[in-house]
């Protein structure tokens, strides 16, 4: 393909800014901005299925590669894609839409400006996925703090200077290692490329304190366990537009890069560091998913089972066997997916009775039964009931971890039945019993926008639980390749220590 596909699907949404910044806009409608942003995420969005279309599931390594010299020859912009980014990129291009169609309600301040912010954190996600120079790659995962530092500081909730400095500390601090684990890359190798990092393999004496430098910064984006306690923050105060993105797209952002680089750079320091892995999930999967079953607020309950969920993911990617991390890379998108419309759900009734407390709530189903109904579906693929796309992640992982260890695969079992309890329990306190008040009375069901968005959601979470194909032939090629890269380096490790 002649046709700069992954340039354009990175850069159009920061022109579509561009536009919108020096658009006029109508008096306290924002009309131009709003047509403006949703025009140029749905031409992206069918930029993105195209590529999904031209893409060649069965072709071993990087495809639709672009390359141009930056500096002096010695940083490129280099893109391309295998078939576990090109998920991410459309999973990407398609939440964007729903949170500019989302936010038209919800925000009610600068809309133009949130738009903006939106369209260049859409750049910087997409750039994450397509780059394979370490050093543009670090520009991208970095840049997109900014946005996103922005979109809770200036729309979110009476904390939200707290919890934007505190989600901004927490994920830079984490990631300056990995821009000094850069660094040395390229004295070691004398290249950023990350294909030719890939062959000229990095000496086992630097993969491990290389490999601790880049899990500092992805263990705080994912999050793991301990340093995920900026995460319930930012949620919470964050706008519904921006806890979609946040959960959907940026913690995804973490596990592609343990399976780009922790694994594809550093394979004998991953197969070392296997145990650490498989106890912070664990404690991840259990503490987390104990401590949503307290929580009174329905934002901070649904980022609690986030970081149980993200457990599951960092415990198949290092199962190192194809299940697992098969497993692992659809639990991501099937959580891209619910976690989107969980917040999206919370977000219809904040807008209507301005609480997320959960005992604001109760007897709506009568009243909402469109909404009660989408809930449900939610709900259910959130605990992994058989028939939505949580149940195939998670029973992979759990398949690919009984391999590994029979315990470790016990242990996190544990947390499908604590995941069932706090899903089940809030549904029951929002969705039935009597009425909170009777204010409830006067709730409008979904309008025509909601609607299309959760039924649309909905529709997904429940044809990947029975069509998972669709995703698992996409990247079972690319994952195939990863295992069989790792187990070279592993033997090969073994036979120069014998």
């Amino acid at each position: 393909m002649n046709f700069p596909i992954l340039s354009s699907i990175t850069l159009l949404p920061a022109l579509g800014a561009l536009f919108i910044l020096f658009s006029k806009s109508e008096k306290n409608k924002n009309r131009n901005a709003i047509n403006l942003s949703l025009f140029t995420s749905i031409v992206n969005l069918i930029l993105a299925i195209f590529l999904w279309h031209s893409f060649d599931k069965s072709f071993v390594g990087f495809q639709f590669i672009e390359e141009q010299n930056w500096i002096s020859g010695f940083i490129k912009f280099k893109f391309g894609i295998d078939g576990i980014s090109i998920l991410f990129i459309v999973l990407t291009a398609f939440i964007t839409p729903i949170c500019i169609v989302s936010c038209v309600n919800s925000v009610k301040t600068r809309l133009k400006e949130f738009l903006i912010a939106i369209l260049i954190l859409e750049t910087f996600m997409i750039g994450v996925f397509c780059s394979l120079d370490l050093v543009v790659f670090y520009i991208f995962f970095e840049a997109g703090l900014i946005p996103m530092f922005l979109i809770i500081g200036i729309w979110g909730g009476p904390k939200r200077v707290y919890a934007a400095f505190k989600f901004f500390l927490f994920t830079l601090l984490g990631s300056v290692l990995m821009l000094v684990a850069i660094i040395s890359i390229y004295w070691i190798t004398g290249t950023t490329d990350i294909t030719q990092v890939f062959e000229i393999k990095i000496p086992v004496k630097h993969q491990y304190i290389l490999w601790l430098a880049f899990f500092s910064s992805f263990a705080v984006k994912m999050p793991m366990w301990p340093v995920h306690t900026w995460l319930p923050d930012a949620h919470v105060e964050a706008p519904t537009a921006g806890s979609v993105i946040l959960a959907a797209i940026l913690l995804k952002m973490a596990g592609y890069g343990f399976l780009r680089f922790s694994i594809g750079m550093f394979p004998v320091a991953s197969e070392y560091f296997i145990p650490l892995i498989f106890t912070l999930s664990i404690i991840a999967i259990i503490y987390t998913s104990l401590v949503a079953l307290m929580q009174e607020d329905m934002k901070k309950l649904i980022a609690y089972s986030s970081v149980a969920h993200m457990g599951f993911v960092t415990l198949g990617i290092f199962t190192f066997t194809p299940q697992g991390i098969e497993g692992s890379i659809f639990q991501m998108i099937s959580h891209g997916l619910i976690s989107a419309a969980l917040f999206l759900c919370v977000g219809v009734l904040y807008d209507r009775v301005h609480s997320r407390l959960i005992n604001s709530y109760g007897g709506i189903v009568n009243i909402l039964p469109k909404y009660s109904l989408v809930f449900a579906i939610f709900m259910l693929g959130a605990l992994g009931l058989p028939g939505t796309s949580g149940f195939v992640g998670e029973i992979l992982v759990l398949i690919g971890a009984f391999q590994k260890s029979f315990l470790v695969a016990i242990l996190a079992s544990i947390g499908i039945i604590l995941g069932a309890a706090y899903m089940l329990w809030l549904y029951k306190r929002v969705i039935f019993g009597k009425l909170a008040n009777n204010e409830l009375e006067e709730l409008k069901d979904l309008n025509f926008s909601e609607g299309i968005i959760l039924f649309s959601l909905a529709g997904l979470v429940l044809f990947f639980g029975f069509y998972p194909n669709l995703i698992l032939d996409t990247i079972h090629t690319s994952v195939e390749e990863l295992i069989r890269s790792y187990d070279q380096a592993i033997t090969f490790n073994l036979n120069t220590i014998k």
